[in-house]
């Protein structure tokens, strides 16, 4: 970890002051910014260092202050209480952050004893609809947090799993068959997951209509439930036998079920192209269901696993209870086609860790399966962790769907490119961009990114699109501006001659805006493994937003190209803003969000 020279020399210090502590090679002591409305650039937390020194925090903090104050690269070290509020010299702060660039950003990579091969799987959509806005925080969060992972020096295998298969996939071929005269993507125009998802809706609208006039000709089946009734309809009855005629290889149900996965993972490829979507594999739950039969098979011979008296097998689990994992009549549930899923991910890829991004409403189900495969005895199965997030939500009125009940992930993208465009027209006035719509695009995604990923995952969100492309505040935009600031300072300097240059006295940047900027940018490496090791972009973006803001203050109170500078100022300065831009633009970049060239 990157770190500033005087506390790398503290660290030395504290080898020979306390000698009991008997300190490790790798030891290091970390810092963080000051907090507002104390003195000083940097904080020492004392209490942490009381357990590796074997020592108090108090004859720490006080061995700490004496020795930084001799320092030549402090300008005053305070104790207040178990802390050391650090005042860094002006030189100190810049050599050490933005003075190199290119370490400071190579910081951020872990050494290679830390790094791990990781399995991410996320977005999992199912064949009868297209994707929405559940699953655009799903994919926002799964590759987001692939790139921060990768960019922090693991290697990293983004994987999907698409449930291609199941009475829900045959509700929409049903209806299909019935009800569709031949349309297809090409002769209507209509993307292929949206003309299978409208036949799901046909299949449900159907379906609803059977069981009200079933309840209303039998009247003593109004208190049942639709699920229990479902077949009791022909519907149901037609949708369960065209399940039976898949599993047994029927070849028109085989023939109609290609045909129209075909068109949705078409579909699907245009939604995640949009979204900067790449997978290194993507398993299909046709392929996979069956997997796991023979593992339970194994498991009971081997003890593992307990037939019930109803001929179910089942696994006791302790505290989390019994679960079932084939039915009495020898079928897969979930859970049985899970366990063979994650066993043939391992399989393929031996990953030191596995990752799963799906929704909160699923943290049971994989506490059972991370419980059954410890159970049957995989070591690897302490690595498995599931990244579970809350809903989120649009304010009501805000934007309408496609079909009255769900926000359509390609409508919100059109709606959220538009509102950029507007916003972007708004400040450009008569003189329209010729790149109009790349840079909406690029703002507009980009502003629908950062704002599900600035909160932590397990938060239910509100989504609000409008207050998501402004470009003032805690956004997206507000920190794709500051690059196009920076960018803008740069055209100007060339346009007068003026060259970045390594030739810089930084003592000269000593006031408080150029510091406390120089400060922020110092903890990036820091902010990148920490948003790493927490699995959290939510980290990286409130940090991004802070440094944009030390950014601006920057900007307003220490103006670059004026003529009132000197030019070692003025080199000063266009160097900062560059380094800053560097930043700011490996930030995003690692949150999968674009820069426009201007706004």
């Amino acid at each position: 970890m990157l770190n500033f020279k005087c506390i790398d020399d503290l660290r030395d210090f504290f080898v020979k002051a306390f000698p009991q502590a008997k300190l490790a090679e790798d030891f290091t002591i970390s810092t963080e910014k000051c907090p507002p409305g104390m003195n000083g650039d940097i904080t020492l937390n004392c209490f942490r260092l009381a357990k590796p020194l074997k020592s108090s925090p108090d004859k720490i903090a006080g061995a700490a202050v004496e020795m930084l104050n001799s320092h030549e690269d402090v300008a005053q070290a305070e104790k207040v209480k178990a802390f050391v509020n650090v005042t860094l010299t002006a030189a100190a702060i810049h050599r050490s952050s933005l003075g190199d660039i290119d370490a400071l950003l190579n910081a951020v990579v872990l050494p290679e004893t830390k790094r791990k091969k990781i399995v991410i799987e996320y977005s999992a959509p199912n064949t009868n609809k297209p994707q929405h806005l559940g699953h655009v925080r799903n994919n926002t969060l799964g590759m987001s947090l692939a790139a921060l992972l990768a960019r922090v020096g693991h290697d990293v295998k983004p994987i999907n799993l698409v449930n291609d298969r199941g009475i829900h996939i045959c509700k929409s071929m049903l209806a299909y068959q019935r009800l569709g005269n031949g349309i297809t993507p090409e002769n209507s125009g209509i993307k292929g997951d949206h003309l299978v998802g409208k036949f799901y809706v046909k299949y449900n609208n159907l379906l609803n209509e059977e069981l009200t006039e079933l309840k209303k000709a039998k009247p003593e089946l109004a208190d049942k439930s639709n699920e229990d009734l479902f077949l009791e309809t022909e519907l149901g009855q037609a949708t369960q036998k065209m399940l039976q005629d898949w599993e047994n290889n029927d070849p028109a149900v085989r023939e109609l079920w290609l045909k129209m996965n075909k068109w949705v993972f078409a579909g699907f490829d245009e939604t995640y192209r949009r979204m900067g979507i790449k997978f290194d594999h993507t398993y299909l739950e046709s392929n996979t269901y069956l997997l796991g039969k023979d593992l339970i098979s194994q498991g009971v011979d081997n003890g593992i696993f307990t037939p019930r008296a109803d001929g179910a097998i089942i696994a006791e689990l302790g505290k989390l209870g019994e679960k079932v994992v084939l039915r009495s009549d020898g079928t897969s549930v979930y859970i049985t086609q899970d366990i063979g899923t994650t066993l043939k991910k391992y399989e393929d890829y031996q990953p030191d860790e596995q990752i799963w991004v799906v929704g909160d409403e699923q943290i049971f189900h994989f506490k059972v399966l991370f419980a059954i495969l410890k159970k049957m005895g995989y070591d690897w199965a302490d690595n498995l962790f599931h990244l579970a997030y809350g809903m989120v939500n649009l304010p009501s009125g805000k934007m309408k769907s496609r079909e009255g009940t769900v926000v359509d992930a390609d409508d919100l993208f059109e709606n959220m490119v538009e509102l950029a465009k507007k916003s972007t027209l708004e400040r450009c006035g008569e003189d329209i961009p010729e790149d109009i719509d790349e840079r909406s695009e690029i703002i507009g995604m980009g502003a629908l990114k950062f704002m599900l990923l600035k909160f932590n995952p397990k938060t239910t969100m509100m989504f609000d699109p409008e207050a998501s492309v402004k470009f003032e505040g805690d956004t997206g935009p507000y920190v794709q501006y500051a690059c196009a600031r920076i960018s803008s300072i740069e055209r100007k300097a060339a346009a007068q001659g003026i060259k970045l240059t390594d030739n810089l006295d930084w003592s000269l940047a000593d006031s408080e805006a150029e510091k406390s900027l120089s400060a922020t940018a110092f903890l990036y490496p820091q902010v990148l493994q920490l948003a790493a090791e927490r699995k959290d972009c939510s980290v990286l973006v409130n940090y991004l937003l802070d440094l944009a803001k030390a950014f601006n203050r920057f900007y307003r109170e220490c103006p670059v190209l004026i003529s009132e500078n000197s030019a070692a100022v003025r080199d000063i300065r266009l160097a900062i803003c560059h380094r800053v831009r560097m930043v700011l633009a490996d930030g995003l970049k690692t949150l999968t969000i674009g820069i426009p060239k201007a706004m």
